[in-house]
């Protein structure tokens, strides 16, 4: 009994890393350890630890990957309860809470209707959700528009809808740009099957802001119009946070923090942490470049990133996704068997497998700068090795989603749409 006492104090003091000498070292020497992946400044009580170590985590993705391993995963009956049995529904009762949804206002109340003042003078900072709601007319125009027929085929083909556009621009331009801008994507992103807006990407990263303070009044006022004017509908928003990729390399983090003052983790945070968006994108975009100098190829610079990302906990606020752009290739993917499985393994199975990210965004086509179609299938939607490993998670596919531009379709939206739903289980449309 005392050596059994003896060693649970042990593991337990080891767990902490506190109260006696030499349980951070113990914790240290432990195999299964990644707390040198955290960086000196963490606190004693956060521990990282492998529940698989990057080895055993590629075996399995590999193994995910062989067909129909994830077979015995099914649903067992009776987990699910049919919505049509009585039993389901319990009534709720009790006294009602004053101030709820259709109390009076409270008697002190006073509202002038004044719109609030802005700062600076003449940004937007606030639009009225009338103003943008959807009248019969837009409602009208939105569903013949290319997005809102792709809304209907995409609904047909049982794909989740996002509505994916890019409001920074028009919130720049003025009250008067911002606020047609939104009406427009309020009006398609009201449709029946839509999910959510995506209302910008590469935030902080492209360009578009110049301080902090001025995305944050992007952020507040966009996320407030798109919550009054679209109540149930999520938001989401896309960036970069190239710190996180350096791990513990203090050298690494102080540069990437340096040259990248607009994405620092603590900023990022604040948008899921104040509850302005639902779903935070991080792109892996620098990944495969930018660490190098310091040792850090692509597949450390991944780990680090998704390590650093669960620490912070962010998926306690908001869902977390990762996206990759990387799969496509001019024309068509061009990577052999053995190599997409390797890297669709790496780029999209991985970061499930760790726990990381709740889903995966893949661009299955976009266009260059000098024109050139990027595809992960081929050309007229020919199969491709890269295509067909996509397929292969057919076990995850609710958790993968792609991006599609109705305006400029590969053979019809129908056609191209029925397609992405077999590797696919959610669409952001794009072009609003």
């Amino acid at each position: 009994m005392g050596l059994r006492r003896m060693v649970t104090v042990l593991a337990g003091v080891a767990v902490l890393g506190v109260g006696l000498p030499g349980a951070s070292a113990l914790a240290e020497e432990d195999p299964r350890s990644c707390n040198d992946l955290l960086g000196a400044d963490r606190p004693a009580y956060v521990v990282c630890r492998w529940m698989a170590t990057p080895e055993e985590a590629r075996d399995t993705a590999l193994f995910w990957l062989s067909g129909d391993a994830m077979e015995s995963a099914l649903p067992s009956e009776g987990a699910y309860c049919d919505p049509q049995d009585g039993d389901c529904l319990k009534e709720v009762t009790g006294e009602p809470i004053e101030g709820g949804e259709g109390d009076p206002l409270p008697e002190d109340y006073v509202d002038d209707g004044a719109k609030p003042e802005c700062d600076p003078p003449g940004s937007a900072c606030y639009v009225d959700p009338d103003e943008v709601k959807a009248d019969e007319a837009a409602a009208a125009a939105a569903k013949e528009s290319d997005t809102g027929r792709a809304v209907s085929a995409a609904v047909e083909s049982r794909l989740r809808v996002w509505v994916n556009t890019e409001l920074a621009d028009d919130w720049k331009a003025g009250d008067e740009a911002y606020t047609a801008a939104l009406k427009r994507v309020v009006a398609v992103a009201a449709q029946p099957g839509v999910v959510g807006v995506r209302f910008t990407s590469q935030l902080g990263y492209n360009g578009t802001f110049t301080d902090l303070d001025e995305i944050n009044r992007f952020v507040t006022a966009t996320s407030k119009s798109l919550r009054e004017a679209l109540p149930g509908k999520k938001l989401a928003l896309h960036t970069v946070v190239p710190e996180l990729a350096c791990g513990a390399v203090e050298e690494c983090k102080a540069e990437m923090r340096e040259k990248y003052p607009l994405l620092v983790p603590e900023q990022v945070e604040t948008y899921v942490r104040g509850g302005a968006v639902d779903q935070l994108a991080v792109d892996g975009v620098l990944l495969g470049q930018a660490y190098s100098r310091w040792k850090i190829d692509a597949e450390q610079a991944q780990r680090n990133q998704w390590v650093q990302i669960k620490a912070r906990a962010w998926d306690a606020f908001a869902q977390v996704a990762a996206e990759d752009a990387s799969l496509a290739a001019p024309g068509g993917s061009r990577l052999t068997a053995a190599q997409a499985e390797k890297i669709v393994a790496a780029r999209v199975a991985m970061p499930l497998l760790d726990d990381a990210a709740e889903t995966v965004n893949v661009w299955t086509r976009w266009t260059d700068a000098k024109g050139e179609v990027h595809r992960v299938y081929g050309e007229g939607l020919a199969a491709t090795p890269t295509w067909d490993r996509l397929k292969a998670l057919d076990e995850v596919r609710q958790r993968l989603a792609t991006f599609y531009d109705p305006a400029a379709p590969e053979v019809d939206v129908k056609s191209d749409l029925a397609k992405l739903a077999e590797a696919f289980g959610t669409v952001y449309l794009t072009g609003t």
